[in-house]
């Protein structure tokens, strides 16, 4: 055989060979798919919400207009930012009416107590006579008992023909004297009491008619006070949208013509975020949080959780869903408040902030990737098997079929190059891995993407490791 078709015949046999096994691998790797793979660690998992929202102050008050009508501002005394203490005048309204209104009626009550008080002298006056009328009284009966004596002595002596008629008569009639003296008397001193006793009544009379006047007095002051903006606490003016000249009228809280100016207790500053409806459940009252502020980069903030809202709040208008006409499955948020333990002095009301609570910790608790859980239907995961014959497949077991339809959490294990799924119970979430509570164990390896794969996967697939492939993201 010439050298050259030995050289033929010997490629020929190497292509062949190369030919059969490369056959070989590609028949082998049919049905093969490639995943990424991971384990189940224990690990400590934390369970966040976060959400977004902005800075308030925990307790801050709009002070608007509480006249009677509109009135423009004559005085406005502090400016934004200044510091306030409780029942400081911040603004002064224009108050001519109710001032004069005031002015008139302490006049009014001047009067009245100098009329009380002439009232009371002339009491005083009449109590003394009274007092002069009760001496006359008393003098004219003692002078009654004298005059009597000797009218019955003289009337013995008259009998007796001891004294002359003439000084008998003259007995008598000053007995008779002494007798209408006291009668008189006695006439002036009740006259004296019942006057005393009537000015008495016009004096109690004029204080009472004093203290309606007073009670009248109270509420012109009242009226005049809504005309000084007082500051109902103590702390800082964080908004001043109004100068001096404008008109305010009483209104709405809060509406633009009615607004002077919010004071705000700086003293508590606190984050209010709104948090998805599927978290709420999970966030409670003194948890703790990490409020971050877009204003201040790299800085962080601890806080807890001081208020839960219990309206569901419209995601597109931020009302209040119990105030919604129609029923609508819109997504809804409620307001959580996170109070931050130790502020930064620069820290302004309407700042944007995020805030990350902690709502369960976990320690050393066996995790999985969170990408490698998936809910599958018990029939979805049988492996596939030959279309049956038009006969067989009309004899369907409805409680089979049924059965198939069974949804299962799980994971696919990696055993012996296929995959196997398990069913496990999760508990908490974190960021990028779930606690797993039974199901696993320590170091199983499990298929953790790709997302795609893991939902159309079978059970004992053939599967190949490959975890150089690009991440596929659970939305794609």
């Amino acid at each position: 055989m010439k050298p050259k078709w030995k050289i033929l015949l010997a490629f020929s046999l190497i292509a062949l060979v190369s030919g059969g096994v490369f056959a070989s691998i590609k028949l082998n790797e049919r049905g093969v798919v490639s995943v990424q793979s991971g384990s189940a660690v224990r690990q400590d998992v934390t369970a966040v919400v976060t959400a977004s929202g902005e800075i308030k102050p925990k307790n801050y008050i709009t002070l608007g207009a509480n006249t009677a009508g509109a009135a423009p501002i004559t005085a406005i005394l502090v400016k934004e930012g200044d510091h306030v203490r409780k029942g400081q005048v911040v603004a002064e309204l224009q108050s001519i009416q109710a001032n004069a209104d005031v002015v008139a009626q302490k006049a009014a009550i001047a009067t009245s107590l100098a009329d009380s008080a002439a009232a009371e002298a002339n009491i005083a006056a009449m109590q003394d006579a009274v007092t002069t009328n009760e001496a006359t009284v008393e003098r004219n009966k003692t002078e009654l008992t004298r005059t009597k004596l000797n009218m019955d002595r003289a009337t013995q002596l008259y009998e007796a023909k001891l004294l002359a008629k003439q000084d008998y008569d003259q007995k008598k009639a000053e007995y008779d004297t002494a007798i209408a003296a006291v009668g008189e008397a006695e006439a002036r001193l009740s006259q004296s009491k019942a006057q005393v006793n009537q000015a008495r009544q016009q004096t109690t009379s004029a204080q009472k008619r004093i203290a309606q006047m007073q009670a009248q007095l109270d509420r012109y002051n009242d009226v005049l006070e809504k005309y000084y903006v007082r500051a109902p606490l103590d702390g800082i003016v964080t908004d001043l949208p109004v100068r001096v000249g404008e008109t305010v009228v009483p209104g709405v809280q809060g509406s633009a013509a009615s607004t002077i100016m919010t004071v705000a207790d700086m003293s508590l500053i606190t984050a209010e975020v709104k948090v998805d409806e599927t978290d709420i459940v999970n966030v409670k009252v003194d948890q703790p949080a990490e409020v971050t502020i877009d204003a201040m980069p790299n800085q962080t903030f601890k806080g807890h959780v001081v208020e839960i809202g219990n309206t569901a709040i419209l995601r597109s208008t931020g009302l209040a869903a119990s105030t919604s006409t129609t029923a609508n499955q819109e997504a809804k948020d409620f307001k959580v408040v996170v109070a931050i333990d130790n502020p930064p002095d620069d820290i302004r009301p309407g700042l944007s902030c995020t805030g990350k609570i902690t709502t369960a910790t976990r320690s050393h608790a066996l995790t999985i990737p969170i990408q490698a859980l998936t809910i599958r239907q018990r029939g979805d995961l049988e492996p596939a098997k030959p279309q049956k014959g038009v006969e067989a497949a009309a004899k369907v077991d409805p409680a089979a079929e049924k059965a198939k339809k069974e949804e299962l959490q799980g994971v696919f294990i990696i055993r012996n190059g296929r995959a196997q799924f398990a069913q496990v119970s999760t508990g908490i979430s974190g960021t990028t891995d779930i606690e797993v509570l039974n199901g696993l164990n320590d170091g199983d390896l499990i298929i953790t993407g790709p997302y795609k794969t893991i939902r159309t996967l079978r059970n004992d697939t053939k599967i190949k490791v490959d975890n150089k492939l690009p991440m596929v993201g659970v939305g794609s």
